[in-house]
């Protein structure tokens, strides 16, 4: 065991007040430049560390290397899952087998409306007439309100999904959300992911292997064909890209 994995989990927890903003920004100021380089390892250990048990990790079970990671460093850590009801089941079995071969603690968050709550209210098929607004109230709000209890947060954010995440930082500030906004894995190439899966049995969302590279609501995500843009089954002939969690 590092000292620094021996620090994080000394101090699991040591963190329960949460901080102001201005505490939080001056954190990321003097961090992120020092933590840029550093392993996906060392990132998570020195967030748990410096944040306790205001921080968590957040995972849509497209595959479970952050989940995996963050077990490794921190044991029982929090992982917070966003079931947005319009899920594939793959993606629910992902979800659970995370919580039943991982030793983390699974949080499952909901928006306020059921599908049919929103449909009443909205019209059926939000996610047609108005998929932002439909992203807006199944994605972005609950998030926002799951993450209250945190001061920071993981992502899987990577820089090699998309030309929008290039200059995603790996420890940056999360404006709309007013807390620190930490991504391990920035830095890594599909490649690297693949290894990691594979030299470390780690679990992956089976539609993975069906043609979706990249996974998020069912009626939302189609199939990509070899040589597309992994991302471009998202909102195919909407013109969207992003949900706006990352934006």
């Amino acid at each position: 065991m590092s000292a620094s994995t021996t620090l994080a989990r000394n101090n699991r927890g040591a963190q329960t007040d949460g901080r102001t903003p201005e505490e939080l920004r001056e954190i990321v100021s003097h961090w992120g430049a020092e933590l840029e380089l550093a392993p996906a390892e060392t990132i998570i250990e020195w967030a748990a560390a410096t944040f306790g048990e205001r921080f968590c990790v957040t995972s849509s079970m497209g595959d479970a290397v952050l989940a995996d990671l963050a077990a490794k460093v921190v044991p029982g850590i929090d992982v917070v899952f966003l079931d947005t009801g319009y899920h594939f089941v793959e993606t629910i079995g992902t979800r659970d087998a995370v919580a039943a071969t991982l030793d983390v603690n699974l949080i499952t968050i909901t928006p306020v409306q059921s599908v049919a709550e929103q449909d009443a209210t909205y019209g059926k098929d939000l996610y047609r007439t108005d998929p932002d607004l439909c992203c807006q109230l199944r994605k972005v709000r609950p998030l926002q309100q799951g993450l209250e209890g945190y001061d920071a947060w993981a992502t899987g954010l990577r820089r090699a999904e998309t030309h929008n995440r290039v200059i995603a930082p790996v420890i940056g500030w999360d404006a709309k959300k007013g807390k620190v906004k930490v991504s391990p894995i920035a830095r890594w190439s599909d490649e690297q992911v693949e290894r990691y899966i594979a030299d470390h049995g780690v679990l992956v969302n089976p539609l993975v292997y069906d043609g979706y590279p990249s996974i998020g609501c069912a009626p939302c995500t189609r199939r990509v064909a070899p040589g597309e843009d992994p991302r471009s089954g998202r909102w195919a002939g909407t013109g969207k890209t992003e949900c706006g969690i990352h934006t």
